[in-house]
Order: structure tokens, then sequence, then C-alpha cells
């Protein structure tokens, strides 16, 4: 392994690996909350799309740190499926982000003004098209941080076949 994949001798992928999997899931929940709880909307602010794109930063750097330990690994079917998975966590997470910064500034200024401006039943439709989006990319990107997970898990505890 080079220098970059290494932190004091220690392979980087699992240390970030818990970083992924404690962040997203939060930021996921984050989303739904502000999303759909208005009180939870006040309090979070900007803190939701600011840790969305954290997560979305940290998922390829964790994803490039495990390329590079399946490369000493070596060509092993369970680490292959890991990094499958792994690999599209990437544009989940970044979808994640977007749909969180477009949720801040539409309840920060969009759906007021739209409201302001005599368009209320277009600020409706755009509300619920935004509630869909942040489903989706809440409940896809739980499903795989999940999967991908415990792709990980069965790779280095359930053995290397």
């Amino acid at each position: 392994m080079n220098d970059i994949s290494q932190l004091l001798g220690l392979p980087l992928h699992p240390l970030l690996v818990h970083g992924v999997v404690v962040l997203l899931p939060l930021s996921a929940l984050a989303l739904l909350l502000a999303q759909f709880w208005p009180s939870a909307r006040r309090r979070l602010g900007v803190l939701t799309p600011l840790l969305a794109l954290g997560v979305a930063g940290l998922v390829p750097l964790t994803t490039t740190a495990g390329q590079q330990l399946a490369e000493v690994v070596g060509p092993l079917p369970a680490v292959a499926e890991h990094e499958r998975l792994g690999l599209q966590l990437v544009p989940w997470s970044i979808a994640l982000a977007a749909v969180a910064v477009v949720q801040w500034a539409w309840f920060r200024w969009g759906a007021e003004a739209l409201r302001a401006g005599g368009r209320a039943r277009a600020a409706r439709v755009l509300a619920a098209v935004l509630a869909v989006a942040v489903l989706v990319v809440a409940a896809g990107g739980l499903v795989l941080v999940v999967l991908t997970g415990h792709s990980g898990a069965e790779a280095v505890w359930g053995g290397f076949g």
C-alpha cells in the first residue's frame, strides 16, 4: 500500500468506513426530519446540507482507500462485491448532498418567495417534488450503506471466498 492508503501503518479504508456508516444515516435522518418536521428544520438549519456535503466528500475518499486496499488483498469475490456496492454509494451520497442543499435553499427562500409572488400552487407542486426527492435519496442511501456495510463485514468476517 502506498502512503495515501494508510494512517500510522493501518489501512485507511476501515477507519474511514466508520465515518460513512455513522454520518450517512445521520444525514439521511436529518434530511427527513427537516422535510417533515418544521421545528426540527429550524433547529437543524444549515447543519443538514453541511453534514450531507461532508458525507459526499467522505464516501469517494473511502472508496478510493478501499480500492487501494483491494489491490493489496487481491481479487476475491466477496471483496469485489463489496467494492461494486461501495462504488454505487458515491452517486447516492452526491444526490443526498444535492437534495439537502436544495431543501435548505427551498425552505429558506424558495417557498416563501413563490407564495409571496402569488404562486401558491407552484410552491405546493415544488414542495411535493422535493418531498419525493428527499424520500428517494434518504431511502436509497440508507439501503445502499447497509448493503455495502454487510458485504464488507461478510468479506472480512465471513471468509474470503
